[in-house]
């Protein structure tokens, strides 16, 4: 019989376990589950998005006429079909791309960590945007690097920064071009062409990670890095944005030497992406279902998006900004020096509204007085709703 009176076992960790932290965007979300509070927190695409119909007649198909392989264990390198159809994907603007050279991955989020482990030694340097992606620092911290934060702008990185000096002994420069979470920038042509050509010669990765590409809201996507120096570029992709993320479906392309490299590293995590979501996603898209349903997710998200822009014209008291974006899923906000967004949290969740404070998105030196909104699973009348609370609260701090 069970005994609730013994004391739980003290078993010695790792030195890597005692140093975890839990996401500040998933412990903010445990909060903001209720029903009655309006949400900017989470960076969730939004259910309405989801062609649920179409999957489950894909899944039938795939059950019906090739259900041992859908089942059973499969390449750690990935369905083959899919690998080809990522291949051809971004074998655009001159560049050819192999299916020897993608990786299929349990979602993004596993790149990065599988980069971390090939590529990250403790106290080696990596370098990151400022501010840049959560879950980035997240999977790299796992190998203790030592993050050297790279001067940036409204328009992102600046590849000028990138010196001799910053850049020396570094593993890689992780970077999002499209609508970067947190900020929702987007790296102009010149700067990608810019970093392209560093990469061809840097000793050491430029990560190029695109969830979010697709979701130009004028469906006017840029180049991507990879495009330009195809060799020379480490790809990251997902599913998650454009289909639904509980498939847990992404990709890396890269060389075909790191890819020998990732999947060994895979092979000891969890041996291959699963078969069944793979061979879902393949079908799914296969026949050019992409080029219809992302414009309707980019309708969807643009008119989310104005809706809050209105509303923050509207309640923000002065010294309040943020950027608008061109596509993506949030809203970079700074507000006076005096205020601490972390702090803020608790009286706006009191309120019933909820966003996620800037201060962990920084590798170092985090500005505590920024705050992420995200707008696309939030009707237009919420948003107005929500984000008037929130500015009350930032007026009554002034």
């Amino acid at each position: 019989m069970y005994r609730s009176d013994l004391k739980a076992p003290t078993w010695q960790l790792s030195e890597r376990a005692r140093k975890l932290t839990s996401s500040a965007i998933r412990e903010i979300l445990k909060i903001t589950n209720r029903p009655e509070v309006i949400s900017f927190a989470g960076g969730l695409p939004s259910p309405a998005t989801f062609p649920a119909e179409r999957m489950r007649e894909a899944s039938d198909r795939i059950l019906r006429d090739t259900p041992t392989a859908a089942l059973q264990y499969s390449p750690t390198e990935g369905y083959e079909a899919l690998r080809e159809w990522v291949a051809q994907r971004y074998s655009v603007n001159g560049a050819q791309i192999r299916k020897e050279q993608v990786l299929i991955t349990t979602g993004s989020q596993q790149a990065l960590d599988l980069l971390g482990k090939v590529l990250v030694c403790p106290q080696s340097p990596v370098l990151v945007e400022m501010p840049t992606y959560l879950g980035a620092l997240q999977s790299f911290s796992m190998y203790e690097p030592h993050y050297i934060q790279v001067p940036t702008d409204d328009n992102g990185l600046i590849p000028a920064g990138l010196t001799p000096e910053l850049t020396a002994g570094a593993r890689g420069l992780y970077t999002q071009p499209n609508f970067q979470n947190p900020t929702g920038r987007r790296l102009p042509v010149e700067r990608r062409r810019a970093l392209a050509e560093f990469a061809r010669t840097a000793p050491f990765p430029v990560i190029e990670d695109d969830p979010y590409g697709a979701l130009d809201y004028a469906g006017e996507p840029l180049p991507t890095m990879l495009s330009m120096a195809p060799d020379h570029i480490v790809h990251l992709g997902s599913f998650s944005k454009v289909l639904a993320p509980g498939l847990r479906v992404g990709y890396i392309i890269a060389p075909e030497n790191l890819i020998l490299k990732l999947v060994q590293a895979k092979q000891a995590t969890d041996l291959h992406t699963p078969s069944f979501t793979q061979r879902i996603v393949h079908e799914v898209v296969k026949d050019g279902f992409l080029d219809t349903h992302v414009p309707t997710i980019r309708e969807l998200y643009r008119n989310q998006c104005a809706a809050m822009l209105a509303a923050l014209e509207r309640y923000m008291p002065e010294g309040v900004k943020w950027n608008r974006p061109e596509g993506g899923m949030f809203i970079w906000v700074n507000l006076p020096a005096q205020i601490d967004s972390a702090k803020l949290l608790p009286e706006a969740v009191a309120q019933n509204v909820a966003f996620v404070p800037g201060g962990p998105f920084f590798a170092n030196e985090a500005r505590h007085n920024t705050l992420r909104l995200s707008f696309v699973t939030v009707p237009p009348a919420r948003i107005d709703e929500g984000v008037a609370r929130l500015a009350a609260l930032i007026r009554a701090k002034l």
